[in-house]
């Protein structure tokens, strides 16, 4: 009975927890927006000053909002003229323009429809010989790119952090230094937050498991008469086998 109710208990936890986890990551996010921006929202928008109770998530439409606004801007003449002025008015700025140029070429890297993402997964060893780490490969480039001696081929590779992967380091491995692993970008980064607990062979067998559970459930919704009870047997069809007719004499 004790080991029953521990296993229901171990279900339920992993059940409820990631289910907790992304309420609560999403509720932080906008409660984020909306102790920035409702300060600053004219009373005759905001929906707080009519109703007895507070409205999350309106700071947040307005962020989306006026950044759609911003975006549609940007996009004609009068728009960029004022950019390009603000741009070199920032570049006057010593450090400021600094910080400005490398947080605008992460975003326009990230966010470019024609950007490539991370080409494969590799293992470099770190933090010494016979140790392994997970490393996703950016690109390929000559040692003369990064201003070394040219003629040896390198990769650009991150090692993100565990458990979360946004953080890491930058490498400049040579390519005879990285061993490229029949991974996924996904796969490796599910490795790489579960800090090992699941590795690329139980996702495997789950997206296998999980198809073949849904074609089980797609049968017998299109086919719920053939579901049998314990005990009970197949049923058979109503219909008789049409008797063969005897061949006819020449």
């Amino acid at each position: 009975m004790l080991g029953r109710l521990r296993t229901y208990f171990l279900t339920g936890v992993v059940v409820a927890a990631p289910i907790a986890i992304t309420v609560w990551l999403v509720w932080w996010f906008v409660s984020l927006f909306d102790s920035w921006l409702k300060p600053y929202i004219p009373t005759v928008y905001n929906p707080d000053s009519y109703l007895p109770f507070s409205v999350p998530g309106v700071g947040l439409v307005f962020a989306l909002v006026g950044i759609t606004l911003i975006g549609a801007l940007a996009a004609n003449l009068v728009g960029r003229t004022l950019l390009n002025f603000g741009e070199r008015t920032l570049d006057r700025m010593p450090i400021i323009r600094s910080v400005y140029k490398a947080v605008k070429q992460i975003f326009e890297t990230a966010l470019s429809s024609n950007a490539s993402n991370f080409s494969s997964v590799g293992f470099i060893g770190y933090p010494r010989e016979g140790v392994n780490v997970v490393c996703f490969i950016a690109r390929e480039l000559d040692s003369g790119e990064i201003g070394l001696e040219p003629g040896t081929t390198y990769y650009s590779a991150f090692m993100p952090t565990t458990p979360n992967p946004t953080s890491g380091f930058l490498f400049f491995v040579e390519k005879d230094q990285v061993t490229i692993m029949d991974l996924t970008v996904e796969e490796a980064a599910k490795l790489v937050i579960s800090a090992g607990l699941v590795t690329p062979k139980q996702m495997r067998e789950a997206n296998v498991s999980i198809s073949e559970d849904d074609d089980t459930l797609s049968m017998l919704i299109a086919h719920p008469d053939q579901v049998l009870k314990p005990g009970q047997k197949p049923a058979r069809s109503g219909k008789k086998p049409a008797a063969k007719k005897p061949a006819k004499k020449r």
